[in-house]
């Protein structure tokens, strides 16, 4: 295998990259392959006229863990640069979100996952402090890093700042900021910026936002992890305002 591919297990993770055309072989193991769980992997590797290899559980258990008997060798999901963000053709309504320092492959995954259920046109993150497009991040999105355009850059400052030369309006998720209810999603195309959980946003990216929102809570937790947070953000503010307007 080459570092240009890799390997994603899991049942859901494996049919979306190959309904994404990004898997090139799929591996399934012998003791699954007649379960009723697996007929969506083969019906879509049938589809895409992709080849289905039988291997043992030692096999599966070498590619990965909690692979639940299948697997598919991809492409390494493609990361767009700065130059390549700043030219993306972007339209009038579009949502992208910025994640500022999520460290943690599972939340990426699950925060790349919300992002793109909820129509968002690409995700960034940074490059250094970040986690990575690794196979744990892919697996948790549950195939939406497998749709999901993603920029990962060195400045997430200067590309805010980009985003707002390209018409974007910012809007940070912040602990100290108003409440989504009073304040309107602004029209247009929209860059959601959520901050690590506990931290927060970095001082300079939450100077950069044009506006600071947050969730009520209500309850004894003081806080949610970054991608539920985004999910609440995008499904009670984003969203809904784009449904209005349309």
């Amino acid at each position: 295998m080459t570092p240009t591919h890799r390997w994603v297990t899991g049942r859901r993770a494996v049919a979306e990259a190959v309904r994404a055309g990004l898997a090139d072989e799929v591996v399934v193991g012998t003791w699954v392959r007649s379960t009723p769980g697996l007929r969506d992997v083969l019906q879509a590797a049938h589809d895409a006229n992709l080849p289905v290899r039988d291997a043992p559980r030692s096999t599966l258990d070498g590619i990965g863990d909690d692979h639940q008997g299948v697997a598919a060798r991809i492409a390494a999901p493609r990361e767009l640069n700065e130059g390549e963000l700043a030219n993306h053709p972007f339209g009038p309504d579009d949502v992208v979100v910025v994640l500022d320092g999520i460290t943690d492959p599972q939340n990426l995954g699950a925060a790349a996952r919300s992002a793109e259920a909820a129509g968002a046109a690409m995700l960034v993150t940074r490059i250094r402090r970040s986690a990575a497009l690794t196979p744990a991040a892919v697996r948790a999105s549950a195939g939406a890093l497998s749709h999901l355009p993603v920029a990962r850059v060195t400045n997430l400052r200067r590309t805010i700042e980009t985003l707002k030369d390209r018409g974007f309006a910012v809007v940070g998720l912040d602990g100290a900021g108003r409440p989504i209810e009073e304040e309107p999603c602004p029209p247009g195309p929209v860059a959601v910026v959520v901050g690590a959980e506990g931290t927060g946003m970095s001082r300079l990216v939450r100077e950069g936002c044009d506006v600071l929102v947050a969730l009520p809570m209500r309850g004894r937790v003081g806080s949610l992890n970054a991608s539920a947070a985004l999910a609440a953000v995008l499904y009670a503010y984003v969203v809904p305002s784009r449904e209005r307007r349309g």
